[in-house]
């Protein structure tokens, strides 16, 4: 009976499973470390990065400084400082919610 299956009903199928799989993991907390998946752990590395480097900029603009301001020493420092924001921030939100903050699918 599936080969007869319309399109809607696929489609109907295929909103299911995913909203289960959603709602499944809607509530989990965004715990890092239980992250089994490292393709995620990549990604989430990355849009921190990303996230941190704008912050770092925006920061060094209200200050009306430049990259070129600092050493590559302090310049990571500044930088690691932004990413423990964001990640701390990340950890009061649900992982579904994280993910999203950062861009990212929930299917990565």
């Amino acid at each position: 009976m599936e080969n007869n299956m319309g399109i809607k009903d696929k489609l109907k199928e295929n909103s299911n499973k995913i909203l289960n799989i959603a709602s499944e993991n809607a509530t989990k907390a965004f715990d890092y470390p239980k992250i089994k998946s490292q393709q995620i752990k990549d990604a989430i590395n990355a849009k921190v990065r990303e996230k941190a480097v704008l912050a770092t900029k925006a920061r060094l603009v209200e200050n009306h400084k430049t990259f070129d301001d600092y050493s590559d020493e302090e310049l990571e420092i500044i930088i690691a400082d932004e990413e423990r924001k964001i990640v701390d921030d990340l950890k009061t939100k649900s992982l579904v919610v994280a993910l999203a903050a950062l861009g990212l699918n929930f299917f990565v």
